[in-house]
């Protein structure tokens, strides 16, 4: 089994590697089969077509998360490791071609196919409440809300960061919009025991 999601996981990192060098459109899927080392077989077997691989963005995004979450300080507050992440991981966004988000959030508005990214069983869900509920056991965050509450407010504000780049057609840096401003969309959250300073 596990053999089968590595070559699964190697078909997904392949296709992306292509998108974000060459373009979603100019990645053919002989380009994805030759870089990934599989046979058409083993991609169909996984996959209907090079189109469905958009809705992988998830599970690329949630890699990152377990990479992040391997070098989050310790001694850092709550507050101040989801702003951490959220820049990581909006700069590490903005290096994809902002069209093939773009897609991914409106087949979510159309319900098609692409809702995996609100799956609560996600593992970047999973990371956010943790922090979340240790930083109100800690008075890092309040706690009039419950951290299910608190999750909701912070990916929505994630998404409306992400939306806004999309609508500008990536001209900023998402990665330094939302440094300066999730603080301002998620400050009201911030508890009075603040520990260290980011």
């Amino acid at each position: 089994m596990s053999g089968q999601v590595s070559l699964k996981q190697r078909i997904i990192d392949s296709a992306w590697e292509l998108f974000n060098e060459k373009g979603f459109e100019n990645t053919t899927l002989n380009d994805i089969i030759g870089r990934a080392g599989v046979a058409k077989g083993s991609f169909y077997y996984y996959f209907r077509s090079k189109d469905t691989l958009l809705n992988t963005l998830s599970i690329v995004l949630d890699n990152e998360y377990r990479r992040l979450e391997k070098v989050l300080p310790d001694d850092m507050n709550a507050f101040d490791k989801l702003m951490f992440l959220n820049y990581e991981m909006h700069s590490f966004m903005e290096k994809m071609d902002y069209r093939l988000i773009a897609n991914l959030y409106s087949a979510q508005l159309l319900k098609d196919d692409g809702a995996n990214l609100l799956d609560r069983n996600r593992f970047y869900f999973t990371l956010i409440e943790k922090i979340i509920t240790e930083g109100q056991q800690r008075g890092e965050l309040v706690t009039h809300k419950t951290s299910q509450e608190l999750v909701k407010i912070y990916s929505l504000c994630e998404r409306a960061l992400v939306t806004d780049w999309c609508m500008n057609n990536a001209s900023y840096s998402l990665g330094e919009y939302s440094k300066e401003y999730m603080p301002l969309l998620y400050g009201a959250f911030r508890g009075s025991g603040q520990g260290s300073e980011a």
